[in-house]
């Protein structure tokens, strides 16, 4: 007997240690599909991608093609440059382990394959029932966004069965896919509460997502290789979100400041996004006159989205010494949020999930603003922020939304380029040579003002010696390239608008890379404050107007309350929340 408690009990003790590894990393290896590929190779960050025909259930109908023209923002030709055709219903089967979280990653790139020009090519994709998308354009959703290509990524709920059933079904033309990726997941969605019902929670343990944003607040881009755990995510900075004239400040915690996961699988974020925040600054009277704010564009109506906020504060170390309200869709999410009244201590972690609406005539902008709460009366009037994501809900076993529709900007320019690419085939006329010489000469000075404007956003925007040197897509998850290394990261935009966006969208920080909540904002400087409002908008040209860039820089820095309506805490009235210095027209 003395011989056996000792051995039952080392048995029970590696047990609990076996499963707390699975639930740490689930699952079996990544599969990694080079869809159309005959051989494996590797990617700019030297992952394997495997052939994929021995997971078709039938190939008769498919065939494998090379993409005629590798456009400049692909830093590697796998998976893109090779493609599975598809002419007829076609499913792959991949093996899964039962009652096992898996994440699904499907990559596109809208070229001409051959004969087959993705521009008319129109699909369904289906995983064991769920619709994923639906008569999808891979080439107007590219056009849409100005990505050469784009990736779509779906948190799938566990099944009952050893296999994963993904149907590709044409509609127009032909389907396609570059690459495909299948991670097991852990178990990282319980409950939420939902926004607007105080009586109602979310159980995501059952349930089907699509990730839509995954957003470090403050920080810098992270690339697959740097995430945490085995699930290789990618993590934008919040440049291109951060919206109004007070940006608030960048946090970073300092080198002897331990972050600690405490109760918190480190899965759930790499530590990176517990590292830095941004917050509101040090000045009270201004804090309390604005919301710091988040615009998250491209947002399907008619779905259920899980919001999941990330939260650390490595500076602070007592309860209620900053107290703030989250609003999301100037709707009350958290009254009163105290990241160490919920974590009790210095540079511990946590998150919080919301689940939040998008009804009837949702304009496709998902708002998330902060707000100090003076109710506890706390020792700071501030507000801060770590990390974001955003998932769409499954309704009704779908999660496929329309195709973006393509601004009426972009359509006239393409328009533009082909009516010139026309003139310069038929040869021209005399009259039509003096419009295209015409047109040459604006289009050389619209380019000199381009140029002007970029180096200036760059002169603003230096990083500190030793920074990453990443550039970011406006909209994460649709543009991953998954490079790292000493290789920047190309947002996975069209050569025709890279340039531009990658310039106004590379700093991945405001302010200094150290500031500190008590440091002075960048706010604070007219001369810093007007450059800021310049770079959010000659990065968003396709979103804001040139009356409202007049006004912005016309607005006297130093009544910050002009045009900002807080939030009435005695009459919980939040119908002008989200009102800035910053006109919302085009957003």
């Amino acid at each position: 007997m003395y011989i056996k408690t000792p051995i039952l009990l080392f048995l029970a003790f590696a047990s609990v240690f076996l499963n707390g590894l699975d639930a740490a990393n689930p699952g079996s290896d990544p599969l990694i599909l080079g869809c159309g590929a005959d051989n494996e190779a590797k990617d700019a960050d030297g992952r394997k991608w495997q052939p994929d025909k021995k997971y078709l259930a039938d190939s008769s109908k498919t065939t494998s093609a090379q993409a005629q023209y590798q456009d400049p923002a692909l830093l590697s030709e796998v998976p893109y440059m090779k493609a599975r055709i598809f002419t007829a219903n076609t499913t792959y089967k991949l093996p899964v382990q039962p009652k096992q979280r898996y994440m699904l990653r499907l990559y596109f790139y809208p070229a001409v394959y051959g004969s087959n020009n993705a521009e008319g090519s129109y699909f369904s994709v289906v995983a064991n029932g769920i619709t994923l998308l639906q008569n999808f354009s891979a080439s107007i959703t590219c056009r849409a966004l100005t990505q050469a290509y784009i990736m779509r990524e779906y948190m799938l709920a566990p099944l009952n069965k050893d296999s994963l059933d993904v149907t590709f079904s044409p509609s127009s033309g032909f389907a396609f896919v570059n690459g495909i990726e299948l991670i097991g997941a852990p178990d990282m969605f319980g409950d939420a509460a939902i926004v607007g019902s105080s009586d109602q929670t979310f159980d995501g343990k059952s349930s089907n997502l699509q990730t839509m944003f995954r957003v470090n607040i403050g920080g810098q881009f992270i690339s697959p290789t740097n995430d945490s755990g085995t699930l290789t995510r990618t993590w934008y900075d919040d440049f291109a979100y951060v919206y109004g004239a007070q940006l608030g400040v960048t946090n970073e915690a300092a080198k002897n400041v331990k972050i600690d996961y405490k109760d918190m699988p480190p899965y759930i974020a790499p530590v990176d996004i517990y590292r830095t925040s941004r917050s509101m600054g040090e000045k009270k009277d201004i804090n309390l006159g604005y919301n710091l704010t988040w615009v998250f564009n491209q947002v399907d109506a008619k779905f259920m989205y899980l919001v999941r906020l990330h939260f650390c504060d490595f500076y602070l170390t007592k309860a209620n010494q900053i107290v703030f309200t989250i609003y999301i869709n100037n709707q009350t999410a958290e009254a009163e949020a105290d990241v160490i009244g919920w974590t009790g201590g210095k540079g511990v972690t946590t998150y919080r999930d919301y689940v939040v609406a998008a009804n009837e005539g949702f304009n496709g902008d998902l708002w998330l603003a902060l707000h100090p709460s003076k109710k506890s009366s706390p020792e700071f009037y501030d507000s801060l922020l770590n990390g974001v994501e955003i998932f769409k809900l499954e309704q009704g076993k779908n999660l496929a939304g329309p195709n973006p529709k393509i601004s009426d900007m972009l359509a006239k320019d393409e328009q533009e380029k082909r009516s010139f690419q026309s003139q310069q085939q038929q040869g021209g006329s005399g009259t039509n040579k003096a419009h295209v010489i015409g047109g040459a000469a604006g289009g050389a000075a619209a380019f000199g003002i381009v140029a002007a404007l970029c180096i200036a956003v760059y002169q603003r925007k230096k990083r500190a010696p030793g920074s990453d040197a990443h550039t970011t897509s406006w909209l994460p998850i649709y543009g991953n390239s998954h490079t790292s290394g000493t290789k920047s990261t190309i947002s996975g935009k069209s050569n025709a608008s890279t340039h531009l966006s990658s310039a106004a969208q590379g700093r991945c920080r405001h302010g200094s890379s150290h500031s500190s909540r008590r440091e002075r904002s960048d706010s604070d400087d007219p001369h810093l404050r007007n450059q800021n409002m310049m770079a959010i908008h000659y990065s968003n040209l396709s979103l804001g107007s040139e009356s409202d860039l007049v006004e912005e820089s016309n607005t006297n820095p130093n009544n910050n309350n002009n045009n900002n309506t807080a939030t009435n805490e005695n009459t919980g009235d939040t119908s002008a929340i989200f009102s800035q210095i910053v006109k919302p027209e085009g957003r």
